[in-house]
């Protein structure tokens, strides 16, 4: 899994609590939480239409997803 992530401030304790993911099509189909996250305290997993406009936020959290080209 090719997933970088960026945040504006300091780097994050959990996987869950990053603001922004960078994905490849390597990833498809998206999901949130994406594998590796700490299940425990996610929310249920929920499908993401990113192919169309390259751009995807979770409706649960908020994490937003954005295609890298290939």
């Amino acid at each position: 899994m090719n997933v970088q992530a960026s945040s504006p401030t300091t780097s994050p304790t959990t996987p869950n609590a990053r603001a922004q993911y960078t994905v490849t099509r390597a990833d498809l189909p998206l999901h949130c939480p994406l594998p590796g996250t700490s299940l425990w305290n996610s929310h249920p997993r929920v499908f993401l239409p990113i192919e169309e406009t390259g751009k995807a936020r979770c409706p649960y959290c908020g994490a937003e997803y954005i295609l890298a080209d290939d």
